[in-house]
């Protein structure tokens, strides 16, 4: 699946929670939920706890998530960003 990125032009996509979208603060953790590489999903590490304390995809779970599409070059930006230096 594709997707128009404003900044990066037509690209494949990837998920990500909103929290990873943030581009200011300290890195909230990058944490990827698949080991396949055409299918690139991630979250922050508050929503690492709240999955283990929740379970999978709980109405909760899903509204603190809020995920989002983005593009590869916007998931691999946002892992530089939030992962551990």
């Amino acid at each position: 699946m594709t997707i128009e990125c404003p900044p990066h032009g037509t690209r494949v996509s990837a998920v990500v929670c909103r929290h990873l979208l943030s581009k200011t603060g300290v890195p909230a953790g990058f944490i990827e939920n698949s080991d396949d590489p055409d299918d690139l999903q991630a979250w922050c590490g508050d929503c690492e706890a709240m999955f283990l304390r929740e379970g999978d995809k709980t109405d909760a779970f899903m509204a603190f998530n809020d995920f989002a599409i983005v593009c590869v070059v916007c998931y691999a930006e946002s892992k530089s960003r939030h992962s551990p230096a």
